[in-house]
């Protein structure tokens, strides 16, 4: 069983990923692109920064960690089957530009020409007590949707940026709302797999299969499912 409210059949041919980090995709869905890529969907990922702040130690060069997270990208991006990422090079933490980031995005979009895209929910700010989701992460989600809707299907925009592609619907993660849950299941080992190999990120790297597995429960028992990752679903019109 694929998702709570949709049938197998409905598994894109292509399917493109945009997130902020290098471990963001995998972590938010991979287990999803894992079984697509598996039933013959072709992937691409984009990830717009080099990620080169995400680090507690104060001395830690900022240039030997983007190169260590494109590494560790490139490795999980083989674990799920997906094309190796596309890196947009922003630096951690300050995608300001929105415009800018809309035109490059609306270029990968019809150059790449996808289905389904996957991307952060930018609506989802703070979840509960515990966490404030992080700007680039809002910023990335909106440019995104900008992006899709109306902009990549639209002639009259960025005209130099490609021929004009329209994209079904967005697959937003992180989200409060949550709409569909797809089974991952048969996946949820890949998934694992795929961010463990961001060990530059990993605090708890032996409690990380127990802390995905928690979640991808938490996420299937609403659908009946073993372990599922939850999506905010939306159809795209232009």
């Amino acid at each position: 069983m694929a998702s709570s409210d949709a049938p197998q059949n409905t598994v894109p041919a292509h399917a493109l990923a945009i997130y902020a980090h290098p471990d963001d995709p995998f972590i938010s869905c991979g287990g999803t692109l894992k079984l697509w890529a598996e039933q013959g969907s072709n992937i691409d990922i984009i990830i717009c920064t080099q990620g080169e702040k995400g680090s507690h130690n104060p001395d830690q060069s900022t240039r030997e960690l983007a190169e260590i997270r494109k590494f560790e990208a490139d490795e999980a991006a083989k674990t799920i089957q997906c094309n190796a990422p596309i890196s947009l090079g922003y630096p951690d933490g300050e995608l300001g530009n929105e415009l800018e980031l809309i035109e490059i995005l609306v270029e990968h979009i019809r150059t790449i020409r996808p289905e389904v895209v996957f991307c952060p929910d930018p609506t989802a700010i703070v979840f509960g007590e515990e966490y404030v989701n992080h700007r680039d992460h809002r910023v990335v989600g909106m440019a995104v949707l900008d992006a899709l809707s109306p902009a990549a299907g639209l002639p009259l925009y960025f005209p130099n940026r490609g021929a004009p592609h329209s994209v079904k619907c967005a697959y937003m993660t992180g989200t409060l709302e949550p709409t569909i849950r797809i089974d991952i299941t048969d996946t949820i080992d890949a998934k694992i797999a795929a961010v463990k190999c961001h060990q530059s990120q990993l605090k708890d790297y032996n409690n990380i299969n127990e802390l995905i597995r928690a979640r991808a429960q938490e996420e299937g028992s609403v659908a009946g499912m073993y372990y599922a990752e939850g999506f905010r679903r939306v159809n795209i019109t232009t």
